[in-house]
């Protein structure tokens, strides 16, 4: 029978069973299967599928589609409990990703990517949803940052096992496949049967809501997909096509991303809790434009592979500021909104996502230089936005303008 539990009273409960704990096995349950999918997926569909840059973009333009779609998320949860979806959809991504060798043309790996996407970005959706509702205002930062770092331990040691296996033991990608998604399906069935369901204190509003004061949330969550969307599609395919890196080598790339991760996110973390989120995510962004026209120089003057694997590196661990993002919202929001705000700004985060990688994916064909100059225009764009961040947000403060004229209540 389910037990539901408010969550005032969770404390409780033992430890194991609270939470903030199943947050953490949730977060270490999600990149076993998604981030092993995506470090196997550059060699997998050049060796196996002879993709080329037109074709990798359009498979992840296919994989975006349910991220486009999240916004659906709202509809369910009149239904379904933010909790219980949030499980089912790690449930279908382990499974997904468990059967993507078994499908190696073009038709079969656009297919099972999408099934594993709405896994993954449904999950996503949720699991924001669910931190900021179950994390106070105070802890959120740094426990977020301890979540990445999690996330990046659970991830260490399935590509830890991938670099020291995959040649001794002759691996192959349905091996590595099969196993990883099926150790994310089996955590999340038994965090649907462990875990009781939690109790937020507000109800979530379950329609969709624009409000005109989360604009400029609105705006960095846009740039923040475009310009995601061209380091995780192009920069790891640039490892492989242009350097030449087999998998053992793109996975030792990923570890050192991962200890990087482990040691700096939960300092970032901290330095958001410090410093703020206008400072922290203006720190992002100016490392993020040097970074990607650094890319754009790797193929306009030939520098070669130790410069791109460190740019690489640098890179994903900028990206762990993005939580600072989250932050700001949960400092601005209602209660209420944020469920629904969650999978509106996941639709909002993912409208270039849908169209970006298939025509980048032409555009790489002419030049790649061109698509990381165009990700540094859009970083350069992000930092104006974040300069728009009050000191300290609120509700009512929402940005630098506020102390003009007073932010309308929609």
């Amino acid at each position: 029978m389910t037990r539901y539990v408010p969550l005032g009273r969770a404390r409780r409960l033992p430890l194991w069973q609270r939470p903030v704990t199943l947050l953490f096995l949730m977060a270490a349950a999600m990149p076993v299967a998604f981030a092993t999918w995506s470090a196997l997926l550059n060699n997998f569909v050049i060796e196996v599928a002879q993709f080329d840059g037109s074709d990798i973009g359009w498979l992840h333009t296919v994989r975006e589609i349910p991220g486009f779609l999240a916004i659906g998320v709202i509809a369910i949860i009149i239904f379904v409990r933010e909790q219980v979806l949030g499980l089912v959809s790690l449930v279908l991504l382990g499974v997904a990703t468990a059967l993507t060798a078994r499908f190696p043309s073009m038709g079969g790996i656009l297919t099972i990517t999408m099934l594993s996407s709405i896994g993954f970005h449904y999950y996503e959706t949720v699991n924001q949803s669910l931190q900021l509702q179950w994390l106070d205002k105070a802890r959120a930062p740094r426990v977020l940052g301890w979540l990445i770092a999690a996330g990046s331990l659970a991830t260490l040691v399935s590509y830890g096992l991938i670099v020291a296996l995959w040649e001794p033991l002759g691996l192959s990608f349905d091996n590595v496949y099969m196993v990883s998604g099926g150790i994310t399906a089996v955590v999340a069935v038994f965090a649907m049967i462990a875990y009781p369901q939690f109790e937020a204190p507000n109800p979530q509003v379950k329609k969709m809501i624009l409000r005109r004061r989360y604009w400029l949330y609105y705006c960095l969550q846009f740039m923040s997909g475009a310009r995601r969307q061209i380091f995780v599609v192009f920069a790891g395919f640039m490892m492989v096509e242009r350097f030449g890196f087999h998998v053992h080598e793109v996975t030792a790339l990923f570890l050192i991303n991962l200890v990087a991760n482990m040691i700096f996110a939960p300092l970032m973390g901290g330095a958001v809790a410090r410093y703020g989120e206008r400072r922290t995510l203006a720190f992002e962004y100016v490392g993020l434009t040097i970074v990607f026209l650094a890319y754009g120089g790797i193929y306009l003057f030939g520098w070669g592979v130790v410069l791109a694997a460190t740019l690489y590196v640098i890179d994903h661990m900028l990206f762990a500021l993005a939580l600072a993002l989250k932050t700001y919202f949960q400092k601005i929001a209602d209660p209420g909104d944020i469920a629904p705000t969650a999978a509106v700004a996941f639709t909002i985060n993912h409208i270039a996502a849908v169209f970006l990688p298939a025509l980048l994916g032409y555009l790489w064909l002419v030049s790649p230089a061109a698509v990381f100059i165009m990700a540094a225009g859009m970083a350069a764009g992000s930092l104006l936005l974040a300069l728009l961040i009050p000191r300290h947000p609120e509700p009512g403060n929402e940005t630098i303008f506020s102390r003009f004229a007073p932010a309308p209540a929609e």
